[in-house]
C-alpha cells in the first residue's frame, strides 16, 4: 500500500470517528433533557458578538474561565445544535449534599431543606407565630398549581403604610438552592429578633418587607415532594429569569409564573429589591442587557453593591465572592442577557434591582448553609437599610393638601426610566442618589412643574422633602361630563377623570384590560379621580366608576401607549 492511501485511509477514518463521536455526543445530550428535563454543556468563550446571539436563543448560565456555561431544554436543543457548536456535556451528578429534613422543627434547625409541604408549613408557621408582624400571601402560582408564596414583614403588618416596600426573592432558578433557606432564615431572623435588637426593629417599623424564598417551586421539587433532582427553568423548560417583557427582545412572551409575578410587584412599586441566584459569587447591578449604557444612577449603584460585597469579606473567607471587580460586576460587563428580572423591576417599575450570585455550587450542599448564612447575615440586613436612606418625601396640592401623583426627575440626569413617581393615594416616594447636591422637578397633569433645587443627599443618611404643587386651569376643570371624561388619552403617565354628577361619594375604580380581566381596584373620594398609568403595559383598557352611595356606576376607554419602543 503506498503512502498516499494509506494518508486518505487515515483521514476517512478520522472523520468517521469524529462524525461518530458527534452523534454519540448529540444522543448523549438528548438523553440527558429526556431524564432530566434539561442539560447543561459548556463551550468555549466565541467572544461578545458571538455571545449577542447566543444569548438571545438560549440559556447562558455564566461566562467564566473562558467558557461559556449553557442550559439547554427541548425548548431550545435544537436551535444549539443548529450552531454546531463544539461542546462537552457537563455531567449531571446526583445531588449528594441536599439533605431532606425529616420534620419542620428540622428543617428551621437551617441546615438541611425542607421538602415542599415542610417549606408551605414554615411559612404558615411564620405568620401563626408572629401574626402582628408577618402575613402570609400568595403571589400566584406554578404551572404546576404550587403556590408561590410571600411573606410580608412590618410593625403594622395588615395595613398599608406610606412605609418604602423592599422586596427579596430568591430560586427562580428551581436548581439554584442556597438563596431559598437563606431567605427563609432571614424571615426567622427578622422575626425572632423585633424586640431585642435595634437594627431588627428599626427595618421592621420603616419598612414594609416581603420575602419570596422560592419563585420556581415546579424546577426545585421537579420530581416531587423533596428536592432530587431541580431544574433551572419551569415546568414548560422555560428559563423564568430570561421570560420578562425587554424592549430590547420584543418576541417574550411571559410564562404564568412571571405574569403573576408582574401583577405583584406592579401592585406594590418596590423601591428597592434583590433576587438571589447561585452558580457564581457576585453582586451584579443594572444594565444586563446593554453594554453601552450606563443606568442614570450607576454611582448609586455600585456604592451599595460595594457595600454588599465589602460586608461580605468580613465575615467571609478570602476567596469568597471576590470575581470581577472583588465582587461586583454591572451585568453587561459580565454577558448580556435579555428578558431577566432585575433589568424589567428598574427599567418598567422604575424600582431598584440587584442580583446577588451567592455561592459557586449551585446546590449549596447542606453542610454548607451555615457558613452561608454567616457570610451573608449582615450584608442582607445592610441591603434592607438602604431604602432607609435617599430622599423621602410627599407631595401634595398647595391648597386642598391632597395627595398628587407626581412623576420626579432630575433634568440632565435621568435616562431610560430612571424618575420615580409619588404614590397615587399617599404622595409619597422615595429616590435614591449617590451623594450630592440635586435638583428635582416634579411634573404633573393640571400642576405646574415645581423644581425643588440643592437637595443633599448623604451616604447613609435620610434626606425629607414636603413638595406642594400649584394646579394650573385645563379644559377638564370646566367640564361636567354625563359620561366620564379621561384627560389626556391616550397616555403613558396620569390621568385625571372627571366623572358625571352621579357618581357621588366614595368611588370604586375597577381597571379591566383586552382580555376582559381585572388588573385594578380600589377606593377613592378624589375629585378629579386620578389614574397613574405608568405601570401599565400598552394597550386598551376599560375603567369602570361606581358610586358606593348611589350605586351608579359609568365606564370609558383609555390607551395606554408605550414610553420604550
Amino acid at each position: 500500500m503506498n503512502t498516499r492511501i494509506i494518508i486518505i485511509s487515515l483521514l476517512i477514518f478520522l472523520l468517521s470517528a469524529v462524525s461518530f463521536s458527534q452523534v454519540t455526543r448529540n444522543e448523549k445530550l438528548f438523553e440527558e433533557v429526556k431524564k432530566y428535563g434539561e442539560a447543561e454543556v459548556v463551550i468555549s468563550y466565541p467572544g461578545r458578538n458571538a455571545i449577542e446571539l447566543i444569548t438571545r436563543n438560549v440559556s447562558i448560565t455564566a461566562v467564566k474561565d473562558k467558557k461559556v456555561y449553557i442550559s439547554l431544554t427541548a425548548a431550545t436543543l435544537n436551535w444549539f445544535l443548529s450552531q454546531k457548536f463544539d461542546y462537552e456535556v457537563v455531567e449531571k451528578e446526583p445531588a449528594k449534599g441536599i439533605i431532606s429534613a425529616s420534620s419542620v422543627s428540622g428543617a428551621m434547625e437551617w441546615d438541611s431543606y425542607p421538602t415542599y409541604t415542610q417549606y408551605d408549613s414554615i411559612m404558615r408557621k411564620f405568620q401563626a407565630d408572629y401574626p402582628q408582624l408577618c402575613r402570609l400571601d400568595t403571589i400566584g402560582t406554578s404551572i404546576m398549581g404550587r403556590l408561590v408564596l410571600v411573606l410580608k414583614i412590618s410593625d403594622n403588618v395588615n395595613d398599608d403604610e406610606p412605609e418604602p416596600e423592599v422586596f427579596y426573592s430568591s430560586t427562580i432558578h428551581g436548581d439554584e438552592l442556597g438563596g431559598f433557606v437563606l431567605m427563609l432564615r432571614l424571615a426567622d431572623y427578622l422575626l425572632k429578633n423585633y424586640n431585642t435588637d435595634s437594627r431588627v426593629r428599626n427595618l421592621v417599623d420603616n419598612l414594609e418587607i416581603w420575602i419570596n424564598p422560592l419563585a420556581n417551586p415546579d424546577g426545585t421539587y421537579r420530581t416531587g415532594n423533596e428536592i432530587i433532582s431541580p431544574t433551572r427553568s419551569n415546568a414548560n423548560g422555560i428559563d423564568l429569569n430570561r421570560n420578562f417583557p425587554d424592549p430590547m427582545n420584543p418576541s417574550i412572551v411571559p410564562e404564568k409564573e412571571n405574569i403573576d409575578m408582574m401583577a405583584f410587584m406592579r401592585k406594590r412599586r418596590f423601591v428597592l429589591s434583590a433576587n438571589f441566584h447561585s452558580g457564581f459569587e457576585v453582586v451584579n447591578f443594572p444594565w444586563d442587557r446593554w453594554l453601552s449604557k450606563y443606568h442614570a444612577d450607576h454611582d448609586w449603584f455600585y456604592y451599595i453593591s460595594r457595600k454588599y460585597a465589602d460586608t461580605v469579606h468580613v465575615y467571609s473567607g478570602p476567596a469568597y465572592m471576590n470575581y470581577y471587580d472583588n465582587g461586583v460586576v454591572r451585568g453587561a460587563e459580565w454577558y448580556i442577557i435579555y428578558g431577566g428580572r432585575q433589568d424589567f423591576i428598574t427599567w418598567e417599575l422604575q424600582g431598584r434591582e440587584v442580583t446577588i450570585e451567592l455561592d459557586d455550587i449551585k446546590q449549596t450542599p447542606a453542610a454548607q448553609l451555615e457558613l452561608l448564612w454567616q457570610y451573608n447575615r449582615q450584608s442582607l440586613i445592610g441591603y434592607l437599610e438602604n431604602a432607609l436612606y435617599g430622599i423621602h418625601g410627599r407631595v401634595v396640592d398647595a391648597v386642598t393638601k391632597k395627595p398628587v401623583p407626581a412623576k420626579i426627575y432630575i433634568a440632565g440626569h435621568d435616562k431610560d426610566s430612571s424618575h420615580v413617581y409619588a404614590d397615587s393615594l399617599t404622595g409619597y416616594f422615595t429616590r435614591f442618589l449617590a451623594q450630592g447636591s440635586w435638583n428635582l422637578t416634579f411634573s404633573a397633569t393640571g400642576y405646574r412643574d415645581t423644581v425643588v433645587q440643592g437637595v443633599n443627599v448623604v451616604n447613609n443618611q435620610r434626606t425629607d422633602l414636603y413638595v406642594e404643587m400649584k394646579s394650573t386651569p385645563t379644559d377638564i376643570d370646566s367640564v361636567n361630563p354625563e359620561k366620564p371624561l379621561l384627560f389626556p388619552n391616550p397616555s403613558s403617565d396620569i390621568i385625571e377623570c372627571r366623572l358625571p354628577d352621579s357618581i357621588t361619594g366614595q368611588v370604586k375604580v375597577s381597571v379591566i384590560n383586552s382580555n376582559g380581566v381585572k388588573i385594578l381596584e380600589y377606593l377613592t373620594s378624589d375629585r378629579p379621580v386620578i389614574l397613574n398609568v405608568a405601570y401599565l403595559d400598552a394597550g386598551v383598557y376599560t375603567v369602570v366608576f361606581k358610586s358606593t352611595v348611589t350605586g351608579h356606576s359609568a365606564s370609558s376607554r383609555f390607551v395606554v401607549y408605550s414610553r420604550h419602543y
